[in-house]
């Protein structure tokens, strides 16, 4: 669901919530019901507006990025084979189902 910002002009305050595009916020009332907090001694038909704002983007994270995190991707190549694109030197590059030793080395990548 998307995330908005509405700004209450009375009291000056900017509150921040979740909900549906189709659901309508006008009034200070709804949206401290929304937000599940008390409406304090702002009136609860107080007029709200809604704010634009930049929303967080996610944008894709390439196979030696994940590597360098510490992450493992396997990537499906036939029926229980997959391919380990973040392998290490100690790994094996294909996953075979049913074959203990090519299970990656996640012992090694897992730290405190």
């Amino acid at each position: 669901m998307p995330v908005y910002e509405y700004l209450c002009p009375a009291n000056g305050e900017t509150v921040t919530v979740v909900h549906s595009m189709n659901e309508r916020v006008s009034t200070w009332g709804e949206l401290c019901a929304l937000a599940g907090r008390d409406p304090g001694t702002t009136p609860a038909n107080a007029p709200v507006e809604k704010l634009l704002f930049a929303p967080g983007i996610c944008t894709p994270v390439g196979d030696s990025k994940l590597k360098e995190l510490g992450f493992t991707k396997l990537v499906r190549r036939d029926h229980g084979v997959y391919e380990n694109v973040t392998r290490t030197d100690k790994e094996a590059r294909y996953m075979v189902a049913g074959n203990k030793s090519t299970l990656p080395d996640l012992k090694s990548r897992i730290t405190d």
